[in-house]
């Protein structure tokens, strides 16, 4: 295998991890978690999503946890955003990023966005139109990549389509999504030996959940094939509304952990990351599934 000097982490877990669980947890605590994330390393946060609130509550602060964070130079602060209607709280919100999302599959699609996939698209493209012309950069996610709660297997074909879609509509970069934690190294590879035939490793990214325990392999056969950023989430935190049995994302302190020891940079302290880790472990109340914090218990 081929390791890169370099890698990148995107940090999700104030957006992805928290939309999914049972215990709301205050708007103050969310501020102050994620200005403890931005004192990390991280140079990217994910911090909540402008979709309506009746969908997600978790998230209903979306403006109010935006607008009372600590703003640290050089770190990107996103959010996930539906429409136009959610982009024109995120602007007013001041996001620097915005993500659009979308499935592969038509019935996971439909029960998250509650349109087909194809109803879909003028809607992202518009999105990502006034994003770009309010000098916003913007990010795309195709969830259940490799495979659906729903339907199951899911062609390659169906990713790649949407993925050209999503390119040509201006984002700059695409993270492929493992969104219920069913792909292998092998799966993982024969896609991306796809897709990179037509788009840049560069401006391609993974998601990995880690639902079978399978999330770091698959990173590692990613790196192997030039991917160099990842998106985690402190502590293993999340999983999806709409993916019943998926678990949280491959914990973004394991992963460093696993970097540190390979010598590959990412800039982040493994200290201030557990600090941030253990602290919304305590919030949410519960005892979450990264690797680092059950040895640290």
């Amino acid at each position: 295998m081929q390791w890169p000097r370099e890698v990148t982490i995107k940090e999700v877990g104030p957006r992805d991890g928290l939309q999914n669980e049972k215990k709301v947890i205050s708007t103050e605590q969310k501020i102050s978690w994620i200005n403890q994330l931005s004192e990390t390393g991280l140079d990217y946060l994910e911090i909540t999503s402008f979709v309506n609130p009746k969908w997600i509550p978790a998230l209903a602060d979306a403006y109010e946890v935006a607008t009372g964070i600590e703003r640290r130079e050089g770190v990107t602060y996103a959010a996930l955003v539906p429409n136009e209607r959610g982009l024109e709280r995120a602007l007013e919100a001041n996001i620097d990023e915005v993500s659009i999302f979308m499935s592969a599959s038509e019935t996971h699609n439909k029960k998250n966005i509650n349109k087909t996939i194809d109803e879909t698209f003028p809607i992202l493209k518009a999105v990502v139109k006034e994003a770009l012309a309010a000098n916003k950069t913007t990010r795309g996610y195709v969830s259940v990549a490799f495979g659906c709660p729903y339907e199951g297997d899911v062609d390659v074909q169906s990713v790649i389509r949407v993925s050209e879609k999503l390119f040509e509509m201006g984002i700059q970069e695409l993270s492929i999504g493992d969104t219920i934690g069913v792909a292998n190294p092998k799966q993982v590879q024969d896609v991306l030996a796809l897709l990179l035939k037509q788009f840049p490793a560069e401006r391609l990214a993974m998601h990995f959940h880690d639902t079978r325990g399978t999330a770091m392999a698959n990173i590692l056969a990613s790196m192997d094939m030039g991917i160099t950023t990842f998106d985690g989430s402190v502590g293993g935190l999340g999983g999806c509304p709409y993916a019943p049995g998926a678990s949280g994302n491959i914990a973004t302190d394991d992963l460093l952990y696993m970097f540190d020891g390979m010598g590959i940079h990412t800039g982040i302290s493994q200290d201030k990351l557990i600090g941030a880790a253990q602290f919304i472990e305590q919030k949410i109340g519960r005892s979450l599934a990264s690797h680092q914090l059950q040895v640290l218990s």
